[in-house]
């Protein structure tokens, strides 16, 4: 089913589908390629809004594609074939998920729709946020039947660029007020330390006897003695990206009766906790988002490869494609 959601202050139509398949029922906007809701077993387990200004004025990345290159690159730079790249600067200098107007703030074209797929495109003129070359980046999201949300992202240019594209959604599994209280399972013997603008330093650390060894799983709540320790990292999960999705975390509610496993191609996955989130606009039925109100497990290449030699590599030349597919797998004990 599509559905005219909201009109842009240009005048741009933005339309929401709804997928249903199985326990899933998801509904997505041509804004952003954002999942606004994702439902298992009817209950919503995603932050998102009910009205297109609250995304555009408000919405800290809910259910987004970030884009050109999601998280993070210091002093808003790139160096590509010896030239060096001034782009889009929206965070302290450097840039966060693409800049200002990043994937995430444009309206995608609805190229093909079921039942229980959607396949949305944008393209990103050359120059665009600092970016050199057109890039064609295409989504497809997936409801599989057994409980899966599938996403497959492409990207081709005409000039060398960067691209790493992921899906940013907000999970809380039970609809609690915090996530502090959900068990996080990720299978990364190691994770990137980063610096007070939440930059990586460059170092590869072993999460063993860190807060952020999550191989056996653990609550977000802190424990003691880890006052102050945030959660906006990134775990390596391997050096280059896998032909074939692999298992990469879990997320379970405090009850246990809801748990959701990602798995991915991708050799990074980013956990935020939401600690900063503070929306001053109410979600559906009147719920607010305060602090760890969910989380994101982001998968993607590294954060700031370009400006780091021993990260992943996000650079993509004209005749590749960039691949990009996971899955977010659902089960529940009821």
């Amino acid at each position: 089913m599509i559905r005219e959601f909201g009109t842009l202050a240009d005048g741009t139509v933005v339309q929401e589908i709804t997928l249903k398949k199985g326990p899933l029922e998801a509904a997505v906007l041509t804004y952003g390629a954002i999942i606004r809701d994702l439902k298992f077993n009817g209950r919503s387990v995603v932050l998102g809004f009910d009205d297109l200004e609250s995304y555009v004025a408000h919405s800290p990345y809910f259910g987004a594609v970030p884009g050109r290159c999601a998280n993070r690159i210091s002093n808003a730079t790139v160096t590509i074939d010896g030239t060096t790249y001034q782009l889009g600067a929206n965070e302290n200098g450097n840039q966060l998920h693409g800049g200002t107007t990043g994937f995430s703030n444009r309206v995608w074209s609805l190229e093909q729709h079921d039942k229980g797929s959607v396949l949305l495109k944008y393209v990103s003129e050359d120059g665009e946020e600092g970016y050199p070359g057109r890039v064609e980046a295409m989504v497809r999201y997936t409801l599989t039947g057994t409980g899966a949300v599938r996403v497959k992202f492409t990207a081709t240019t005409d000039k060398p660029t960067i691209v790493n594209l992921t899906q940013h959604s907000y999970f809380n599994l039970d609809g609690s007020p915090t996530v502090l209280d959900h068990n996080v399972e990720i299978v990364a013997d190691t994770y990137l330390p980063v610096d007070d603008q939440a930059l990586p330093t460059g170092e590869i650390r072993q999460v063993a006897w860190t807060p952020y060894d999550f191989r056996e799983g653990r609550k977000l709540r802190r424990k003691p003695g880890e006052e102050g320790v945030i959660f906006d990292h990134n775990f390596c999960l391997a050096d280059v990206p896998r032909e074939e999705v692999e298992f990469a975390a879990a997320v379970e509610d405090p009850s246990g009766n809801c748990r959701m496993e990602l798995w991915t191609t991708e050799p990074g996955l980013q956990l935020y906790d939401g600690y900063m989130v503070d929306v001053p606009v109410p979600g559906p039925e009147g719920r607010t988002y305060g602090p760890n109100s969910g989380l994101c497990l982001e998968p993607q290449r590294w954060p700031d490869s370009a400006n780091h030699d021993n990260f992943t590599n996000v650079l993509l030349r004209p005749g590749e494609t960039y691949t990009h597919v996971s899955e977010f797998r659902f089960t529940s004990e009821v």
